[in-house]
């Protein structure tokens, strides 16, 4: 049922067995699968069906650190959450990132990747992705196309990887007729969180306020709340429900809003191709981003290298993915742009502010730069690249000092604070984007695939300016997940720390990132979620 709530009377009291907080990725996950078990639930959105702009003002604040963009185009508070700005990635994280590394602080999941295992299979149908399968050989026999191969890797130092692609989802379309015919789920639309109201130990959640940008005010009461509302607004209002703990609810240690993560990405080094690999699409961005060639019975897929478990051991490095980018003429230009906004709105994906009259404009007073740029990303002829980069993800680093805190001057629309985002990369990762390139530029080499020449290196001086729009808007570790509540928020069920009844979801309870896109994992956390918050229901009803 969905349901607008500044039609509903003023001060009302909502009542239900489970209350989440955020219509994302992971709040619509959990919605659908509390309706599936038959529990009673009551799913929290900011926005209503579409973007407007009071609802996007919520989320501005402060950047405070390395120049970042967390706002506008790169989260989105409307039925969907950020599944209607995002481009589709999936791959499940490596392994070894749930293990402890010695060489990198603060790292260790309390459980390991066969914890997930289960729930991963179960996200592919969530994603609408394809079979559970992410071998770069089963996908090169399946695609079975000489444009479309894997590379020689001779030394054993590098490895190819695999994505798949979502459609992508957008998930406020994609369920929203099951969300509007469920019998147990009630999804309040317009309707913000502004405070996490508990007993007067702090230990138990007693209602949620609810505040409509109308001017309604109405409370939610349940038996288990749940935060899924993105790895900045969790802790946004954690922090900012400190009626009864002043720090901020789960804050005991100081650790709600620490250890910040986004990974960083950047083009470095240019790439020469030996004979007979110049036409390779599997491992260009340009080639293998939902295109048909690259495709076997309907599910697109990209491939990615990487450094082995044994490299990144001995070199001390931070997990990393890197390919190939192809710049075509007119790269880089305004009509290149607006042509690929205008791509981006084809895929419905929210661009704040954007105007098809302006962007057609502008590819019309330059039509030179709209034809060479637009012609050859629709046919992709190999005789007019400009040139081909490196382009790399690199794991962030688990940093207790880069945090998101809140404004203590500023306040939204609600009263709200405003958040202040201090995003911080150290030298371990620029190490990482180093040796990486350096070690697959010597792989290439080897295979005889290529030559590179790299660029200077990064470690010891200024991140370059191109890192903020190189963003990929990843927002994780917030809320991080331990078993001593003394480096964690949440434990090993994401249930917050020395509270009974209080959850939270999403990518803000990673405790590392890895170099994977993170709603494949998030999802599969919430699948996990769902199932343990059921079961403690149900004892606690048999009870």
């Amino acid at each position: 049922m969905l349901i607008d709530t500044r039609t509903l009377d003023q001060d009302s009291l909502l009542d239900t067995t489970v209350c989440i907080i955020g219509g994302g990725v992971a709040g619509i996950t959990l919605a659908l699968e509390m309706e599936a078990m038959g529990i009673p639930a009551c799913l929290l959105e900011s926005g209503g069906l579409g973007p407007d702009n009071a609802n996007r003002d919520l989320y501005r604040g402060e950047d405070v650190g390395l120049p970042y963009q967390f706002a506008d185009g790169c989260r989105s508070r409307y039925l969907g959450g950020s599944s209607n700005c995002w481009g589709g990635w999936c791959r499940p994280l490596d392994p070894w990132d749930f293990q402890r590394r010695d060489w990198i602080p603060h790292s260790g999941w309390p459980f390991g990747a066969d914890e997930l295992a289960p729930y991963y299979r179960r996200a592919q149908s969530v994603l609408q992705l394809g079979p559970d399968n992410f071998s770069p050989a089963y996908w090169e026999a399946r695609i079975g196309r000489p444009d479309v191969r894997r590379l020689p890797l001779p030394s054993g130092r590098v490895r190819d990887t695999l994505s798949q692609f979502s459609p992508p989802v957008r998930f406020g379309k994609a369920y929203r007729a099951d969300l509007a015919r469920a019998r147990h789920v009630r999804v309040c639309l317009h309707a913000n969180a502004v405070n996490l109201a508990t007993d007067a130990g702090a230990r138990q959640v007693r209602q949620v306020d609810v505040a409509t940008l109308s001017g309604r005010r109405l409370a939610v009461r349940a038996r288990c709340y749940i935060l899924a509302c993105g790895g900045i607004e969790n802790a946004r209002l954690l922090l900012a429900s400190n009626r009864i703990a002043p720090a901020g609810l789960g804050n005991g240690a100081g650790v709600v809003g620490r250890y910040f993560m986004d990974h960083p990405r950047l083009q470095r080094a240019s790439v020469q191709f030996a004979p007979g690999w110049q036409r390779n699409k599997l491992f260009d961005i340009k080639y293998h981003y939902l295109n048909r060639a690259v495709a076997a019975g309907g599910v697109h897929v990209a491939a990615q290298l990487a450094l082995s478990e044994e490299t990144l051991a001995r070199e001390r490095l931070l997990n990393a993915r890197v390919w190939f980018n192809s710049e075509f003429p007119g790269e880089g230009s305004a009509a290149a742009a607006a042509l690929y906004r205008c791509k981006q709105a084809a895929l419905r994906k929210e661009q704040p502010g954007w105007r098809l009259g302006a962007d057609l404009a502008t590819m019309a007073a330059h039509p030179i730069d709209t034809l060479g740029y637009g012609l050859t990303r629709l046919c992709h002829p190999r005789g007019l690249v400009r040139r081909v980069r490196l382009q790399a993800i690199v794991e962030p680093e688990p940093d207790p000092d880069s945090r998101v805190t809140l404004s203590p001057t500023e306040r939204d629309a609600l009263g709200l604070p405003r958040v202040r985002v201090d995003w911080r990369l150290g030298p371990r990762v620029q190490r990482t984007f180093d040796r990486t390139l350096a070690i697959i530029a010597d792989e290439l080499r080897l295979g005889g695939v290529a030559t590179v020449a790299l660029e200077p290196p990064l470690e010891g001086g200024a991140w370059p300016s191109t890192l903020e729009r190189e963003g990929t808007w990843h927002h994780m570790g917030t809320t991080r997940m331990h078993s001593n509540p003394a480096f964690g928020v949440v434990d090993r069920d994401c249930r917050v720390h020395g509270m009974a009844n209080l959850y939270l979801a999403g990518s803000s309870v990673f405790p590392t990132a890895g170099a994977n896109f993170p709603t494949i994992t998030l999802t599969a956390l919430a699948l996990r979620l769902a199932r343990h918050v059921g079961a403690v229901l149900r004892a606690e009803a048999a009870a």
